[in-house]
């Protein structure tokens, strides 16, 4: 019988996954397919369990993912450290779920699954900053960090409001840095208050944070909000719900496939909601780097996003 490998976090959104588990493996069963499940707790049994995989990888049809975007991060990184290239599907259960909603995925169990169940995927691009993979998003910034500083509980009874309440009780925290931005698009010196570099459209369920995106473009977009008096950045954060913040004149925007950013003082840095790298920061993309389970192609998929 063929195996599929089931990671899951039971932390993830309200932590009701488990009550859907007994269906998932009878739908995989009916289909020949025997699932195997890991719940994730530890990194280190995590990589043991990946190195196995490695391993085994024949054995296996593909790999289901269960969490929210910081679990897909976590996965994924694992996976391209092992070098495991088995087509992945993606079971949303965050608070934002960012990554998936670009894919468009099904909201009930039943539909999702139907999805998984067969082969059909797109290569996905990933992005890379100083050794580590991000899927969807990497941020610069004072206000990146709102995901790693959000309380789980909060994140779960209150979903995606947890990151808009947590994000205007920082707006008193905010100041600018003066950074140095690379690349062969744009070059940029000067004080900005925080940036985003993305691989798909959302981040921190601003769902037109970069409208134009594509994770199968080999291009990450970058959008950059550079320092303007207080009263106007409150108006331009109001913008970005509607995604026209990318043609305001307080806001840099661009494509590229390689970028570097250097800074001299202490600011964050973020990659899908976990704490990323140091300055100085080198940020490329990686085209088609995974397979990722749709129901569509990557042509009709573009078409169908909003």
């Amino acid at each position: 019988m063929i195996k599929v490998k089931l990671i899951y976090n039971p932390s993830s959104g309200n932590g009701n996954f488990k009550n859907h588990l007994d269906y998932i493996i009878d739908r995989f069963q009916e289909r020949e397919m025997q699932i195997e499940p890991y719940r994730i707790n530890k990194k280190e049994s995590m990589d043991r369990m990946l190195i196995h995989l490695k391993d085994r990888e024949k054995e296996y049809n593909k790999v289901l993912i269960v969490g929210g975007d910081g679990t897909l991060h976590q996965v994924f990184n694992g996976l391209l450290k092992y070098d495991i290239d088995l087509p992945v599907g993606i079971i949303p259960a965050g608070t934002a779920n960012d990554y998936a909603r670009y894919l468009n995925l099904p909201n009930t169990m039943e539909a999702l699954i139907d999805i998984l169940l067969e082969d059909h995927y797109i290569l996905s691009d990933v992005g890379f900053m100083n050794g580590k993979y991000f899927i969807n998003v990497a941020s610069v910034g004072n206000l990146i960090d709102i995901s790693q500083k959000t309380k789980p509980e909060l994140k779960n009874n209150l979903g995606i409001l947890a990151y808009y309440i947590h994000g205007i009780s920082e707006l008193v925290n905010l100041k600018s840095f003066f950074i140095k931005i690379t690349s062969e698009q744009m070059s940029y010196e000067g004080e900005i208050y925080f940036m985003i570099l993305m691989n798909g459209k959302s981040a921190g369920g601003f769902h037109k944070i970069a409208p134009k995106a594509s994770i199968c473009d080999g291009l990450l977009e970058v959008v950059v909000f550079k320092k303007c008096p207080v009263y106007e950045f409150a108006s331009l954060l109001l913008s970005v719900l509607q995604g026209e913040h990318i043609h305001n004149e307080h806001v840099m925007y661009f494509k590229t496939d390689e970028i570097s950013i250097t800074c001299d003082e202490k600011v964050g840095t973020d990659l899908d909601g976990e704490a990323g790298a140091s300055f100085p920061l080198k940020v490329q993309v990686i085209p088609n780097k995974l397979k990722i389970l749709t129901p569509i192609s990557e042509k009709e998929m573009d078409g169908k996003l909003t």
